[in-house]
């Protein structure tokens, strides 16, 4: 019976290690939306460099992200595409304040179906009868729909415009509704569009009030910090920028 019970209590034990060793290999990435494409990437280039570590890709809005790190959710590696999200995570001190860097920069557009004959010059043209419906990101969780908003509020549109206004989860799902037909427009970012070019046209370039960056830190409650580090460093790297740069972003 005892020989039985030590089996059993080392078996346990060597259990317990190949999870514990498993969960090691594995880094967890939260990202904007819109840094899909060129994360899914850099996740397979980092691999390619650190055999045995598997990066686990993470893609949502920003304040989606920030919420599930708030609740408890493994991650090790937070990237923003605001500013406010990630001091927003600084000030409820979810990330490591020293590992926080910014890595790329981004522009918004205003987007139509390819085969759209709208002629779009500016934001005030959206007030146009032939535009009907205006998708743009929750600006209350989603930092391009923050950006989308403060542009029409500068404007002096953004209460003139709300019964056009559609929102959505998130950027990609913008970019999808305008690739559909959904919608007669939509706000994304430029890189967002550069992913469907025969589906989607740019109509014009918007003037944001803030630039657009994108910061990236390590998730305090990370048991991986050396790993998370050298995978930030990865996207900061040669290679990482020229990923980041093939997609469109600019990167300091």
């Amino acid at each position: 019976m005892v020989s039985h019970l030590v089996k059993r209590f080392f078996l346990a034990a060597m259990l317990a290690t190949a999870l514990n060793c498993a969960n090691a290999a594995e880094l967890v990435v939260s990202a904007a939306a819109s840094l899909t494409n060129s994360f899914a990437e850099l996740a397979k280039a980092y691999q390619e460099a650190h055999p045995g570590i598997t990066v686990v890709m993470n893609f949502a809005g920003s304040g989606t992200l920030l919420q599930q790190i708030d609740r408890g959710a493994p991650v090790d590696v937070f990237a923003s595409a605001d500013e406010i999200t990630m001091n927003r995570a600084q000030n409820k001190h979810l990330i490591i304040d020293s590992s926080r860097v910014d890595f790329a920069h981004n522009a918004l557009v205003l987007i139509a179906p390819s085969d759209s004959r709208l002629q779009i010059d500016g934001l005030d043209d959206l007030r146009s009868r032939e535009i009907h419906r205006i998708a743009i990101s929750n600006p209350d969780s989603v930092p391009a729909g923050r950006y989308s908003r403060a542009a029409l509020q500068a404007t002096g549109l953004w209460e003139l415009l709300q019964h056009k206004l559609i929102n959505t989860q998130h950027v990609r799902q913008s970019l999808d509704y305008v690739a559909r037909g959904e919608v007669d427009v939509g706000f994304v970012y430029a890189t967002d569009a550069a992913v469907m070019p025969h589906k989607v046209r740019v109509l014009c370039k918007i003037p944001t009030v803030t630039p657009i960056t994108y910061p990236i830190a390590i998730v305090a409650d990370s048991r991986k910090h050396t790993e998370a580090k050298r995978f930030i460093d990865f996207v900061r790297s040669a290679q990482g920028k020229s990923i980041l740069q093939r997609d469109g972003f600019e990167t300091p």
